[in-house]
């Protein structure tokens, strides 16, 4: 009986260590409410093994065995739902709660049979099987395939199947004849040390893609542009640079710059600014086919990355990149007041630097500014694009 209690008292401590670390990581998490559903999963599943610690010593075992059931039960389910909301494939609240309460009902049912047959083991051990498997099919339809998702998806599995295991070790080994002996029966050691195993792994995994999900979100964030909601500069290298090794298709890269930008600050004030850059990234954003990286590089300078296309494509792309943006309405400013843009396009060879494709670009786009701004000159082959007429555009002299 001394090493079942030991274990109960340990496994409990586990998940008491499990509900403060999901506590803390809520604080951190996006998946606020996930986080803070398995702790609550691990709080209430710990009580299970106060209630079986009482069961040997009290004069209402039956009480308490069926506490000992109820609390592991709502404790896996608070976890279903807690992953369920991590890996957006919810469980209903509705469907969880009738689940708990008719398997509840079941083990009240099964109670007076006789414990370590085969009937009573397969029932008892019924509801646990499928809420365990309920939860791996959470993680699996989710498709999230990173290193972390298939070790939480291995080991929920995993438990699954202990659970089907565990019927057999109850048969086998022998788990009393009564609640009141199951402490000291040969299947509370072995199922006591194995679920202790498989709480500490289970829940490690559980920890694992929650901090893998906030570091991998701090780090998007670093990479991201606040105003345009494009990369930063560091973002668009980090993106394109493994695009470009060799071997692999190159293709060209679209420098663009808004046209005397400092001006529509000085006359329109910062936010109005701030405006037409949040626009000319939506602008990108759309014109651009769907595998191609944007990015603002600082100030009123973006750079456009298209995989696998060739000069005379990306040239077509910036055309209508600069006529969608001559086109756009800028809350702030004149009823006829359009704001421009100047491209410079450069089609990259195969392993050649990114930098080096840069500065070719740039150096069309200086080209497109000196000559009149609202063009598109290409590096390879520099190409005139005639202004087109406007109502009016800001800085115009």
């Amino acid at each position: 009986m001394g090493g079942a209690i030991s274990l109960l008292i340990v496994n409990f401590v586990i998940a008491q260590l499990f509900t403060a670390a999901f506590l803390v990581t809520a604080a951190k998490s996006r998946s606020r409410q996930a986080a803070q559903y398995c702790a609550a999963g691990f709080a209430v599943a710990s009580l299970a093994a106060v209630f079986e610690t009482v069961v040997p010593f009290t004069s209402f075992p039956r009480f308490f065995a069926i506490s000992a059931f109820a609390t592991m039960l709502a404790g896996f389910c608070l976890l279903r739902f807690g992953l369920g909301l991590f890996y957006r494939v919810p469980a209903s609240w509705q469907v969880l709660v009738a689940f708990f309460l008719a398997s509840v009902a079941l083990d009240l049912v099964i109670y007076p049979m006789q414990r370590g047959t085969l009937q009573h083991a397969v029932l008892y051990q019924l509801p646990f099987f499928i809420i365990q498997a309920w939860s791996a099919t959470a993680v699996w339809r989710s498709r999230r395939r990173s290193a972390a998702d298939w070790i939480l998806l291995s080991l929920l599995v995993l438990t699954a199947g202990y659970c089907a295991l565990k019927v057999y070790i109850a048969v086998a080994a022998g788990s009393g004849t009564t609640a009141q002996d199951y402490v000291s029966s040969p299947f509370a050691l072995v199922s006591q040390a194995l679920g202790a195993m498989l709480i500490v792994g289970t829940g490690l995994a559980m920890l694992g893609v929650m901090i893998k999900d906030i570091v991998d979100d701090a780090r998007a964030r670093s990479e991201i542009d606040l105003l345009s909601g494009l990369y930063n500069r560091r973002g668009f290298i980090e993106r394109v640079t493994p695009m470009l090794q060799p071997g692999r298709p190159a293709g060209t890269l679209i420098l663009a710059d808004l046209d005397r930008f400092k001006q529509v600050n000085d006359s329109y004030g910062h936010h109005t600014g701030d405006e037409v850059i949040r626009q000319f990234a939506r602008v990108l954003s759309e014109v651009m086919p769907n595998r191609a990286v944007a990015g603002r590089l600082g100030g009123e300078e973006f750079a456009v990355f298209l995989p696998s296309t060739d000069l005379e494509e990306a040239r077509v792309v910036a055309h209508g990149m600069r006529a969608a943006m001559m086109s756009q309405k800028i809350d702030g400013l004149a009823e006829q007041a359009r704001i421009t843009a100047s491209f410079g396009v450069a089609a990259i060879a195969e392993g050649e630097p990114l930098e080096q494709a840069m500065q070719r670009a740039d150096k069309a786009l200086y080209a497109a500014k000196e000559n009149g701004r609202n063009r598109v000159e290409c590096a390879d082959a520099p190409q005139t694009v005639v202004n087109p007429l406007v109502p009016q555009w800001i800085g115009r002299p």
